[in-house]
C-alpha cells in the first residue's frame, strides 16, 4: 500500500508540473513576441521547422526556437510553407506558426489601367518587383483584362499574363451571352475591337455607352468611324522606334489621315481589322449593350466629356465652340509650343 501511495504522490506531481509547463508555454504562445519593429522575412523553400525556427530566432520574431518546435508536435504541424512573410512588432508566437502554416504570404498589387497597349502592359510586368521570368513574346492585343492584380513573391510575369488573358475570356463570355440584339459586331474579336475604340475614346465612365451608340449608329449606316485613336495606332503601330509601345506623343495633324492602314479609320469603312488597345470591362460592355440614340458625331466640350450631335450642321457648330475653348486655353498658357496644321473640322477628339 505503501509503495502504492508513493507512485500516486509522484504521478500527481509529474502530472502538476507538466501542466504547469503546459500553462507555461501556452502563455508563452500566446504573449507578445520580442519583435520590436515590423519586419519582413524570406523563409526559402526546402527549409525544415529547425531551420526555420532558428532564423526566426536570429531574426529576434520569435524567443524560443525549442518552444517554436514543441508547439508543432503538439499542435501536429508537419511541414511550414515558404514564401515572403510580414510579421508585425510584438507578434506572438502562436500567430507566427499560424502565419507559416496557412502560408499567409505577402501579397503585392500591380493595376493595369484601361486602354494601355500589351506593350505598354508589359513594361509595367518587367518593372514589377518580386516578379520572376521573362516574357518572351508580347501577347496580342486585346487579349489582356486591365484590372488589380495580386501576386507574392516567386510569381512569375508569365503566370500574370495567362491569368489576364483568362480574365479577359471570363469577361468576355459572360458579357456576350447578354449582348444586344442586332449589333454590327459579328464575333468576339469584333467587340473587343469596337471596345478598344471605345476605351481610348473617352475617360468618361458615363459616356462609354453613348459613345459606344455613335459607332453603332455609323457601321450601320455604312459610315467610315473616322476616329482619332485608330489613326494613332496606325502611326505608333508602323513606326519601328515605337511599335505600338506607347502614346503619339504629339498633337495628331491633317497629314497623319492619309496614312495607308487598315487601323485608318478615316480612310477605310469599318472596324479595323484589330484591337487598337486593351478594354477594360465597363468598354465591353458598354460595346455590346450601347446605348440607342441618333448620335453619329460627338467632339470634346473642353470640360473632359464630349458633345454629341444627329447632323452635321450641329456637329459643326460644336467643334466651332471646342476650338474657342481650345483657343482660350493656348492663350492662359506660360509657353506654347508651335503646333503644325491640325485636323479640319474632326469628327471626335
Amino acid at each position: 500500500m505503501k509503495f502504492i501511495g508513493t507512485f500516486l504522490s509522484i504521478f500527481i506531481l509529474l502530472s502538476a508540473i507538466i501542466a504547469v509547463v503546459v500553462i507555461i508555454g501556452l502563455k508563452s504562445l500566446s504573449a507578445p513576441g520580442p519583435l520590436a519593429e515590423d519586419k519582413t522575412l524570406i523563409i526559402e523553400q526546402g527549409m525544415g521547422g529547425g531551420q526555420i525556427a532558428g532564423k526566426l530566432n536570429q531574426e529576434n520574431v520569435i524567443s524560443s526556437p525549442f518552444l517554436f518546435k514543441a508547439a508543432m508536435k503538439v499542435m501536429g504541424i508537419g511541414t511550414l510553407k515558404a514564401g515572403e512573410y510580414r510579421f508585425d512588432k510584438g507578434i506572438p508566437m502562436i500567430d507566427v506558426l499560424g502565419k507559416l502554416e496557412n502560408g499567409q504570404v505577402v501579397q503585392r498589387q500591380i493595376t493595369i489601367p484601361e486602354g494601355l497597349t500589351s506593350h505598354e502592359i508589359v513594361r509595367l510586368l518587367k518593372k514589377a518587383e518580386y516578379l520572376k521570368g521573362e516574357i518572351e513574346a508580347v501577347p496580342p492585343e486585346g487579349s489582356l483584362l486591365p484590372e488589380t492584380y495580386s501576386y507574392s513573391l516567386g510569381d512569375t510575369r508569365t503566370d500574370k499574363i495567362k491569368l489576364m488573358q483568362q480574365k479577359m475570356h471570363e469577361v468576355l463570355d459572360e458579357l456576350w451571352d447578354s449582348r444586344a440584339a442586332n449589333l454590327p459586331v459579328k464575333n468576339k474579336e469584333e467587340a473587343i475591337i469596337l471596345a478598344s475604340i471605345i476605351e481610348k475614346e473617352t475617360g468618361v465612365p458615363e459616356e462609354r455607352r453613348r459613345v459606344a451608340g455613335v459607332f453603332v449608329n455609323r457601321l450601320n449606316k455604312n459610315m467610315p468611324l473616322q476616329t482619332d485613336p485608330t489613326v494613332i495606332y496606325a502611326i505608333t503601330k508602323g513606326d519601328h522606334k515605337n511599335d505600338g509601345k506607347g502614346p503619339l506623343g504629339r498633337q495628331l495633324l491633317k497629314k497623319d489621315l492619309q496614312i495607308d492602314s487598315p487601323y485608318n479609320t478615316y480612310k477605310y469603312p469599318g472596324l479595323p481589322p484589330g484591337p487598337i488597345a486593351n478594354p477594360g470591362k465597363d468598354s465591353i460592355a458598354a460595346a455590346l449593350n450601347p446605348e440607342e440614340h441618333d448620335f453619329i458625331y460627338f467632339v470634346a466640350d473642353g470640360k473632359g466629356g464630349h458633345l454629341f450631335a444627329k447632323t452635321l450642321q450641329e456637329h459643326n457648330y460644336n467643334v466651332a465652340n471646342w476650338r474657342k475653348i481650345r483657343a482660350e486655353k493656348e492663350k492662359k498658357a506660360i509657353s506654347q509650343d508651335v503646333i503644325e496644321e491640325e485636323v479640319n473640322e474632326p469628327l471626335f477628339e
